[in-house]
């Protein structure tokens, strides 16, 4: 009983610090920088001034959405490192996936 009582307590602090988590995605060279949370939302963008260009809409537009990939994917890397960090040492069956 006190393994799954550990494994809860290492839940529910792993659900705490993705919260807590952020990456900083970019793209065309740090032209564009987007922050997102340990949840995937975005919590800032910046852009350039030199990119700002009425008729470049679509370069920027593209520029936005692959920083927010690569932003993404840093959460995304950094969550599964944590889970693997806390979870060392547990009794946890091979397959089992956690609830986040």
């Amino acid at each position: 009983m006190r393994n799954i009582a550990a494994m809860m307590k290492k839940a529910g602090e792993m659900q705490e610090k993705i919260a807590n988590l952020e990456a900083v995605g970019t793209a065309g060279g740090g032209l564009v920088t987007i922050i997102l949370n340990g949840k995937g939302a975005i919590k800032a963008v910046t852009i350039d001034d030199s990119v700002v260009n009425p008729e470049e809409r679509e370069i920027l537009e593209d520029l936005i959405l692959a920083a927010h990939n690569d932003a993404k994917a840093k959460v995304e890397l950094a969550i599964a490192n944590k889970t693997q960090e806390m979870m060392a040492g547990l009794p946890i069956p091979p397959g089992f996936n956690l609830p986040f």
